[in-house]
């Protein structure tokens, strides 16, 4: 049987890493308990883990950083700096998705060591810079690659 189709897919295992992996960087950097939400390709839940004395909108909001990479195409970082420079456009974005999309750092695209897509991580409980550190600690504390959308370097030469 050819299972070739799974291949661009994130394991729950995989999801269940990122995980740990966030909410143990979360805990050595002393910052404020977190909520982090693992989206497949398809944007659908993979899993989800939050720590004890989150609040109650953090869910909606970690699902919303991640729903809004995987839509969008890129990182947080990069959501947030068009947000800025066009809040028009990720307005009606958000409208589109009825509000569900939130524009700041905190969300990051995952990716496997050769770039493919396979879903998306968004964390909230802390602010907004330091949920984007314990997603890529995730990330790639589960042995992938996390897409923050950050400027890439221009070669120089």
């Amino acid at each position: 049987m050819n299972h070739s189709h799974t291949l661009n897919t994130l394991s729950l295992d995989a999801a269940r890493q990122i995980i740990t992996a966030a909410l143990a960087h979360g805990r050595s950097a002393g910052m404020e308990p977190l909520a982090v939400t693992v989206l497949d390709i398809r944007g659908a839940l993979k899993a989800y883990g939050a720590e004890d004395g989150t609040s109650l909108y953090r869910f909606d909001i970690s699902r919303g950083k991640a729903l809004g990479c995987l839509g969008l195409g890129f990182g947080g970082q990069e959501i947030e700096r068009r947000f800025g420079v066009a809040p028009g456009f990720i307005q009606a974005v958000g409208m589109l998705t009825d509000g569900q999309m939130v524009p700041v750092r905190g969300g990051v695209l995952v990716r496997d060591a050769q770039g493919v897509l396979l879903g998306a991580v968004g964390i909230s409980g802390d602010t907004s810079h330091n949920d984007e550190l314990a997603a890529v600690a995730g990330v790639t504390g589960a042995g992938l690659v996390a897409d923050t959308g950050a400027p890439r370097p221009v070669a120089q030469g």
